[in-house]
């Protein structure tokens, strides 16, 4: 855990959120902004700052990641409708906490470019 990292704190308990899915390596809630009608923010506990730090090693995080979004999405109604995930990383990306998270969007149309 990151002290100073805000998505620890959360995974930690240490800061209340909505968790709508939680198991020893990974946590969903939903984003306090929120930019469409579902919007989930999925991490791994473990502090890792952005999918650049990602290791080989972490093949299997990544996919309880993905798998979870895709299980939300069925539990949230928008797996057939379709959504969005999104993983920013750094500035130029907007990432605006450096902990490694997907957005799950979904329940209206998406546009594209998303930028």
């Amino acid at each position: 855990m990151n002290d100073n990292c805000l998505f620890c704190k959360i995974a930690a308990g240490k800061i209340p959120s909505t968790t709508l899915y939680e198991n020893d390596e990974v946590i969903a809630f939903e984003d306090i902004a929120p930019q469409a009608p579902v919007h989930v923010l999925i991490i791994p506990k473990r502090h890792i700052e952005d999918a650049q730090a990602l290791q080989r090693s972490d093949d299997q995080l990544l996919g309880q990641l993905f798998e979870t979004a895709r299980s939300l999405a069925v539990k949230l109604g928008i797996e057939s409708s379709g959504y969005r995930l999104v993983s920013n990383i750094g500035r130029d990306g907007c990432q605006s906490v450096p902990h490694l998270h997907l957005h799950l969007l979904g329940g209206r149309s998406m546009t594209w470019p998303p930028g």
